[in-house]
């Protein structure tokens, strides 16, 4: 059963909730995904069998949420996952962020730091709509997006991209790379060297950026931006209960 919530921008968010202990474990998913993805479900049954509490949600313009995607922007995002962690849960939250969800997690992370007991990140995108979009636009196409307001890019996952200038401004309000970053909890990156869309120099990027005392980049040699094969799945669980364990000792 899907619920719907209300967002404090009265945004209707959809958002699928199990039950469990804590901390509990929220999945922020990717640019023009949903929360019905491969990882997402992964991560639900992971916690239906081992008891922890698990969120997984639609930004504002994907899945079953309102809003049209064409319409929406990084700081809506942020609001939308900022909206249903403080509605909808209670205590720590390790924050599993895929792709753009990355770049969200890290900007809830920042608002909220008490509530953050750790951060998975999966080919994780921090201020993608600047470095892997803006800076990569042709004269030609940055001329189309100052006559036009947008341009349309291809995509490996369907329809093509319709990319606003309002996403990239407003995208230029949340970065995060360009200032101090404090994780003041643990951190893990995982990233597949063959990952075109998010290439590991961003990984290296952040795990260099990153103010923080326990953080560890895991690189998988021929894995892809969609991260799901069963090695993969696999090194997301590994990682969130390796973060739930906390620091073993010798």
């Amino acid at each position: 059963m899907t619920n719907r919530l209300i967002s404090p921008q009265n945004r209707s968010l959809t958002y699928q909730q199990t039950p469990g202990q804590g901390p509990g474990v929220v999945f922020l998913g990717g640019f023009k995904s949903d929360m019905t993805g491969t990882k997402a479900l992964f991560l639900q049954e992971w916690a239906e069998q081992t008891g922890h509490a698990f969120l997984r949600f639609d930004y504002s313009g994907h899945g079953q949420s309102s809003e049209d995607f064409e319409d929406g922007a990084i700081g809506d995002w942020f609001e939308d996952a900022l909206a249903v962690i403080q509605a909808l849960t209670t205590g720590p939250q390790i924050l599993v962020g895929s792709s753009m969800g990355g770049w969200i997690s890290l900007l809830v992370a920042r608002a909220i730091p008490d509530r953050i007991a750790g951060f998975v990140g999966i080919a994780a995108a921090p201020d993608f709509t600047e470095d892997s979009m803006w800076d990569r636009f042709t004269p030609a196409q940055k001329t189309e997006m100052a006559a036009n307001g947008r341009v349309v890019l291809p995509s490996d996952y369907g329809a093509p991209y319709v990319i606003t200038k309002r996403l990239i401004d407003e995208g230029r309000r949340r970065l995060v790379l360009r200032a101090p970053l404090l994780l003041p909890f643990p951190v893990r990156l995982l990233q597949g060297t063959a990952d075109t869309d998010v290439p590991q120099a961003i990984a290296l990027r952040l795990t260099e950026h990153a103010i923080c005392n326990d953080l560890r980049l895991t690189l998988v040699k021929g894995a892809d931006h969609r991260f799901s094969t069963p090695d993969c799945l696999q090194l997301i669980r590994e990682s969130v209960e390796s973060i739930i364990k906390g620091p073993t000792h010798a």
